[in-house]
């Protein structure tokens, strides 16, 4: 148990006995067995899942992002003097997807089929899309939602000279497809 009550052990997490979790207006009320992570072991310890029976198949996961920005902030970016913030954002979001098993320690690394970022200039600031796809026994889910993340992270890079309280907002997964869990979207 930590310092703030709470219990990380294997047999807290996959217990069936209903439980208030330290927090009850952020976790209302459920039975244990509903809070089972996958990437505990059955002594509590962190490890990554072995996807090694699961059937291959395509996989696809749509993130976005929204970077809110000033109307001068917006204003100014197609004179940005370090280049065209949308496409750098672009770029690194496509880039980060390529390296989220490198920044999250239990993703697989995955043979990406496809990336997207797209990045659009909309009411109030940016607003990034972002979509993953492969061929493979896992999800493409944390992909999407990185490149999202390091494209609305790039946006705000390009442009923190101008305004240091640009916000980053929203990041989100909008749909998955394929895999056991089956298909996903965001209503």
């Amino acid at each position: 148990m930590d310092k703030k009550g709470f219990d990380y052990t294997a047999e807290r997490l996959i217990d069936d006995k209903p439980e208030r979790l330290p927090n009850d207006a952020l976790f209302p009320p459920v039975a244990r067995s509903s809070l089972r992570l996958s990437h505990y072991d059955e002594t509590g310890q962190a490890h990554m899942v072995d996807v090694s029976a699961k059937v291959k198949t395509r996989r696809e996961a749509v993130a976005s992002a929204f970077v809110e920005l000033s109307d001068a902030v917006v204003a100014a970016l197609p004179r940005n003097p370090k280049g065209n913030p949308l496409e750098v954002a672009r770029f690194a979001g496509i880039q980060a997807a390529k390296q989220t098993s490198t920044l999250i320690p239990m993703c697989h690394p995955l043979a990406l089929s496809f990336v997207d970022v797209r990045a659009q200039v909309v009411e109030g600031g940016v607003a990034i899309e972002a979509t993953a796809a492969t061929v493979d026994g896992t999800g493409v889910e944390m992909e999407a939602m990185v490149a999202a993340s390091i494209a609305a992270l790039t946006v705000y890079d390009m442009t923190k000279a101008l305004d240091k309280g640009i916000r980053i907002r929203e990041v989100v997964l909008l749909s998955k497809s394929g895999g056991k869990s089956g298909d996903y979207r965001r209503e």
